[in-house]
């Protein structure tokens, strides 16, 4: 008799929650799940109901006899579970509304996983997973985790380094919003293209080439830079420079917007702020409108309202992560795992975001191979500032998160680093215990 699986979602009152069970109802015939669970913390306890309302209707309208537990007891959903996916956010959004608006009040960008925004929300996050993690290891230490959490690239090496836990897989939805939407731009199904990813999250580039091996990606270039191409609901449509994307010989993930284009992201980013219309706030708004939607008794399947939450083909990701390795499919897909020589540019024990084949032993990476030195020089930057910003989430060390500012691109060295830190250290302070001192050091001067 198969074993039935159980899965835990941390997190589980997240509005994103239907389309992650979408994918697993899509993929009933793969995989024998027996037992859902959502578990939420108190602070998101109505959020889940709702959430979880829609869940058990969505599962009985698919004709499926899983059972769907709604919890705040997270040690019961980890209990016994084969998969463990994770999709929380500390703060909830008020916090991510604070990580945009503070820097812009400083004319800085303020975004939720580049510049100030990003390294607050791993100070964050990361002390938090890693407490996850010690119950995982203590409760189903043979779980796979599927970390959807961002920032997904550092949260995932915070666990691999610091927690000590190898069967985890770092997940995010914008390498397959590239894929299928230029696939589709050039008039090809995306299996009849092969996609090669290197980088970081939400700082990679990628290849392209058809199935005969033969490279395309400056027909995908042509194209992209003839009709602009769609991009993620989430970032601002500003058009890259042809003659710098064209140079460096590969396609930008769209997030490079905040670097390559970073004077004019920053002004769209001021008109927003002016009229309240940061893409927080947007999304509170819409997290508002689709919770008045779960709540319709009559509603069981995934409302398209969702798509403009930001999370095109989140559920490919996640359930078919899953999926690819608890049935060992060896397929390609591009997730967050440990580097191991895939792009030599980066030390083989660091986290990267690479096409990798995906095995019931987990991610085997894909070599992407040396960089020119214009992405080789960004891409050290950007990783030697998610290790500096991971060490300072774990040890509360104010030098090494001034450090993290003052690395990152997108925020000016000297006072103005200092001073946008302190006023953040301050304003999410509930959530930095970590910090504690120096915060109220802070609050003395």
């Amino acid at each position: 008799m198969v074993k039935k699986l159980k899965i835990a979602t941390i997190g589980g009152g997240s509005s994103y929650t239907p389309e992650l069970i979408e994918g697993f109802i899509q993929r009933k015939d793969e995989l024998p799940i027996g037992e859902i669970w959502l578990v939420d913390i108190e602070e998101g306890r109505e959020k889940l109901e709702v959430v979880g309302g829609l869940i058990k209707r969505m599962v009985a309208a698919a004709g499926l006899d899983w059972q769907v537990h709604l919890t705040l007891d997270r040690r019961a959903a980890l209990k016994d579970a084969d998969f463990v996916t994770t999709q929380f956010r500390v703060g909830l959004l008020d916090a991510r509304v604070k990580d945009e608006r503070i820097p812009l009040s400083h004319g800085i960008l303020g975004q939720e996983t580049n510049g100030a925004g990003g390294i607050f929300k791993a100070f964050r996050t990361i002390p938090v997973i890693l407490d996850i993690v010690e119950d995982i290891k203590e409760l189903c230490p043979n779980a796979w985790v599927i970390n959807f959490t961002n920032p997904a690239g550092m949260v995932t090496e915070a666990v691999l380094k610091y927690g000590q836990f190898e069967r985890i897989v770092g997940l995010c939805n914008v390498p397959l919003v590239h894929t299928m939407t230029e696939a589709k731009a050039i008039g090809r199904d995306p299996e009849d293209v092969v996609f090669l990813y290197g980088g970081l999250n939400h700082f990679h580039w990628h290849r392209v080439y058809d199935r005969d091996g033969k490279e395309i990606t400056e027909q995908v270039m042509d194209v992209l830079f003839a009709d602009g191409g769609k991009d993620m609901e989430n970032i601002r449509r500003l058009d890259f420079q042809a003659e710098q994307i064209r140079d460096l010989g590969v396609l930008p993930c769209g997030y490079h917007r905040y670097y390559y284009l970073a004077h004019d992201m920053l002004q769209a980013a001021l008109e927003d702020y002016e009229k309240n219309e940061t893409r927080a706030e947007v999304v509170k708004r819409i997290e508002a409108e689709l919770l008045d939607l779960y709540r319709d008794p009559d509603l069981d399947v995934k409302p398209d309202r969702l798509a403009k939450r930001g999370g095109a083909y989140y559920s490919d990701a996640a359930c078919e992560a899953i999926s690819a390795i608890y049935n060992d499919k060896r397929s390609v897909m591009v997730v967050n795992t440990l580097n191991r020589g895939a792009l030599p540019d980066l030390p083989a024990d660091v986290v990267v975001e690479v096409s990798s084949v995906m095995t019931s032993a987990g991610p085997q990476p894909i070599a992407f191979g040396k960089l020119n030195p214009a992405l080789r020089g960004s891409l050290q930057l950007m990783k030697a500032m998610e290790e500096v910003t991971i060490e300072a989430a774990i040890t509360g060390d104010y030098g090494k998160a001034l450090q993290a500012f003052t690395l990152n691109p997108l925020i000016p060295g000297g006072t103005i680093a200092k001073t946008l830190l302190d006023e953040m250290l301050v304003a999410h302070e509930e959530h930095l215990p970590q910090f504690a001192e120096v915060i109220e050091q802070i609050k003395r001067r």
